[in-house]
C-alpha cells in the first residue's frame, strides 16, 4: 500500500471519517427542557443509524482510500473499490439526512405523543450529517477537481544535482541515486533480453515525480499498463519520444509514460 499515492481529496475523506467516528459517541436525540442528568443514547444505540450512517460512512471511506493506495485495483461484487466506496458514502449522507429530518421516525406520531412533539436530532446526529456530506462530496469531486487530485504528502525535495552515473548515497528511486551510465541496461533476470536504448542526441536523463497516479505502458505499444507511477516517488526518464517519456521504475522495468503533464522534475 503506497500512502504517497493518496490525494488531498482522500485526506478530506479520511478527516470526515474521523469526525463521523467521534460523532457516533455523541447524543442521537435532543429533548427541549430535558434535565442535564438525562442520559441520552448515542448513535451506537440506534440500529438504523449505526448501520446506515456510521458503519456505511466509515466503510465507504475505507474503500475509497484503499482503492487509491493499493498498487493494483481490487473489485467487490464485480465493482472497483473506488466506485463501490463512493456509493457507500453517498448512501450514508442520504441516510443521515433522513434521520436528522425525522430522528424518531413514526414514533412521535403515535396516539398520546403530543401530536408530533417528539425528540429532535441530537448533536451526534447533526455532526454525522455534516461528516457524511463532506465525505460524499470529496469522494465524488476528487476525480473531477484538479486541486483535490494533488498529492496529500508532497514529494521529497530532490538531492543536489549530480553528474549522471555518479555514486551518491541515496537509494534507488530518489534523484541522485546510483545508476548505470546512460545507455547501459539495468540488471535483467536470467534469460530476459535487455531492451536497447535509443535516446535523442540532445536528451539528458532526469528524475521526475508525477502529480497523480499515471499508467506506464509497454514500449511495444500494448494498451495494457505494465505498472502505475505513484505520486511521491521519483522515477528516471531515460528517453524522450515526442511528448512521451520512456521511464524506468525502481525494479528496472521500462515503459512509456504517455501523459507527462504536470510532472515535477528532480
Amino acid at each position: 500500500m503506497n500512502i504517497r499515492s493518496l490525494s488531498r481529496g482522500d485526506g478530506v475523506v479520511i478527516g470526515a471519517a474521523v469526525l463521523l467516528f467521534i460523532a457516533s459517541f455523541l447524543d442521537n436525540y435532543s429533548y427541549d427542557g430535558a434535565p442535564d442528568s438525562l442520559d441520552l443514547p448515542s448513535l451506537w444505540k440506534s440500529g438504523p443509524v449505526l448501520l446506515s450512517v456510521v458503519l456505511a460512512g466509515i466503510i465507504g471511506a475505507a474503500l475509497v482510500v484503499a482503492a487509491r493506495a493499493l498498487p493494483q485495483p481490487r473489485k467487490v461484487a464485480g465493482l472497483d473499490l473506488g466506485p463501490f466506496g463512493v456509493a457507500f458514502t453517498v448512501f450514508a449522507a442520504w441516510s443521515a439526512l433522513g434521520n436528522v429530518i425525522d430522528p424518531a421516525g413514526a414514533a412521535d406520531n403515535l396516539p398520546g405523543q403530543g401530536g408530533g412533539n417528539g425528540p429532535s436530532a441530537g448533536i451526534g446526529l447533526v455532526l454525522a450529517l455534516v461528516a457524511t456530506l463532506v465525505m460524499a462530496a470529496a469522494a465524488v469531486a476528487t476525480p473531477l477537481v484538479p486541486a483535490l487530485q494533488a498529492g496529500l504528502i508532497p514529494a521529497p525535495k530532490p538531492a543536489a544535482p549530480q553528474p549522471y552515473g555518479a555514486q551518491p548515497q541515496a537509494g534507488y528511486g530518489y534523484p541522485g541515486a546510483q545508476q548505470p551510465s546512460y545507455g547501459a541496461q539495468p540488471q535483467q533476470p536470467y534469460g530476459q533480453q535487455p531492451q536497447p536504448a535509443a535516446p535523442a542526441p540532445d536528451f539528458s536523463p532526469f528524475w521526475f515525480a508525477v502529480p497523480v497516479p499515471r499508467p506506464l505502458f509497454s514500449e511495444d505499444g500494448s494498451p495494457t499498463p505494465i505498472a502505475e507511477l505513484a505520486p511521491g516517488t521519483w522515477y528516471l526518464a531515460v528517453e524522450q519520444r515526442g511528448q512521451q517519456l520512456i521511464a524506468q521504475t525502481q525494479d528496472g522495468r521500462r515503459g512509456v509514460l504517455q501523459d507527462t503533464s504536470g510532472i515535477q522534475r528532480g
